[in-house]
């Protein structure tokens, strides 16, 4: 099942009168929504109950009108700084494992951005859904979109949709998104403080957030529909990569053979997509920033530990936001410790 590379394109499509409702809908909505200062971006607003970029919500609309699923849709979803570049790599060697040789593999030599495009971003660039409908089936698509801001033809009834999803503990997300946005935010604009960052965060302002409330659509959408859903914690693939890695096979009726798991080919993936072996790649160190893509390949890779924040957060702040996610995951069934 080959899923072919996407490559960027600035190739401009004609608007029909659909689209160019869609857009008319956005540029009346925006000025009408509660703003905050964003992370690395000028301005977040709020949407339906998330804090998202502008492109964010344009790509969201444009979804809910003009996106056509298919049966066999794989959308890998997470909030944003949980392991995205590693949950990308893996599905997409488990779903190409027959089309490609570890030896001279796409991931070793394409940037994950490259193999599997971002819904929002890459509809919200061509103003259309044409380049997610051009795609080769089985099209594996990468999201932050929260769950609740899906059309309800991908998440409800008979929807074809497959959602894998992974979330991490939100002390680490915390202190990844302000590395990150550090790395990214425009030369004019000052340093990113962590206070500053602990403070929104806490408050539910950052990309995609609250980070609570995007993990808990999925997780409750995952025991409601665990055949439609698929839930990881980043700390238990770190902990059982192999484990994990059967389980998506599993779930998205691709399960290794017997002669596979004899021929390690497992193994051979979690290698693959290792945080060590992606991040020595010559492709994900070298800075591809230009200005299509103002985010390098190298920006998506720093350190891919569990606990981290313990060498940033202080014990105060630590608490703090241990008792925000006992609040919130209470009675869930979901916890991080």
């Amino acid at each position: 099942m080959e899923t072919p590379l996407i490559l960027p394109t600035d190739k401009q499509v004609e608007l029909d009168e659909g689209y160019q409702k869609t857009h008319k809908n956005f540029d009346e909505l925006l000025p009408t929504l509660p703003t905050r200062k964003g992370w690395w971006m000028h301005q977040l607003f709020q949407y339906q109950g998330f804090w998202l970029s502008a492109f964010g919500i344009r790509g969201i609309m444009l979804v809910h009108d003009h996106f056509k699923p298919r049966p066999t849709d794989i959308i890998v979803a997470t909030s944003p700084k949980c392991g995205t570049t590693w949950l990308k790599a893996l599905v997409f060697s488990i779903i190409n494992r027959d089309s490609y040789d570890f030896s001279d593999h796409p991931l070793s030599k394409a940037s994950h951005q490259d193999l599997m495009i971002l819904l929002e971003l890459h509809i919200h660039g061509s103003g259309s859904t044409s380049l997610v409908d051009g795609l080769a089936s089985p099209r594996v698509i990468s999201t932050h979109i929260p769950y609740s801001l899906f059309p309800e033809r991908m998440t409800e009834g008979s929807s074809p949709c497959r959602f894998v999803y992974l979330c991490r503990d939100p002390k680490d997300v915390l202190v990844s998104k302000w590395h990150f946005s550090n790395k990214v935010r425009p030369e004019e604009l000052p340093p990113l403080t962590l206070d500053e960052a602990f403070e929104s965060f806490c408050q539910g302002v950052s990309h995609e957030g609250p980070f609570w409330d995007h993990v808990l659509g999925y997780w409750k959408a995952s025991l409601e529909s665990p055949e439609k859903v698929l839930f990881f914690k980043y700390e238990d693939v770190k902990k059982q990569p192999w484990g994990c890695v059967r389980k998506v096979a599993e779930f998205l009726g691709v399960p290794f053979s017997e002669e596979e798991e004899n021929k390690g080919v497992v193994g051979e993936i979690v290698k693959l997509c290792s945080f060590e072996k992606m991040s020595s790649l010559d492709v994900n160190k070298r800075d591809t920033r230009n200005r299509e893509r103002p985010v390098s390949n190298s920006d998506f890779f720093r350190k891919g530990e569990v606990r981290d924040w313990v060498n940033h957060l202080s014990p105060q702040m630590a608490e703090k936001l241990d008792q925000i996610t006992e609040q919130k995951l209470q009675g869930t069934g979901l916890s991080f410790h």
